[in-house]
């Protein structure tokens, strides 16, 4: 399966990214206002496939660039899962210049084996970490 990672936000629609939002259990209400300045104040990270026209995975990092980073909104359109493509998305993230020797936190519920792939570890509940 053929894909490509971008990671400026002038290549991804807000609307791609409001539609994949509004599958999630944590962003299916959060109001077009608030993805919009949460996408303007974030590194985002879009995945599309040759296949397809619209944006099929997307995440977005919050960090200082200095000591820690908050992955986020990490989504994969239904049609479109159980293919790797997450992994691909988290590796590329975790893999970025930018990132390495900060300290990755991200919080969820259900994707604990996902991340754990990647060097994350549970800490508390729902909370995991990558140390550096």
């Amino acid at each position: 399966m053929e894909y490509r990672i971008v990671e400026d936000i002038n290549e991804m629609k807000l609307d791609d990214i409001v539609r994949l939002l509004r599958t999630t259990y944590w962003a299916d209400k959060r109001p077009v206002e608030k993805i919009e300045k949460s996408v303007q104040n974030s590194k985002c990270y879009g995945l599309y496939l040759e296949e397809a026209e619209n944006l099929v995975g997307f995440a977005r990092v919050i960090t200082d660039y200095a000591t820690n980073y908050y992955l986020s909104d990490v989504i994969i359109d239904e049609k479109y899962r159980n293919k790797g493509l997450g992994k691909a998305l988290v590796s590329h993230i975790v893999s970025s210049p930018e990132l390495q020797g900060l300290r990755g936190i991200l919080v969820t519920k259900d994707a604990q084996k996902l991340y754990s792939q990647y060097g994350f570890e549970v800490v508390d509940g729902r909370v995991m970490l990558r140390n550096p």
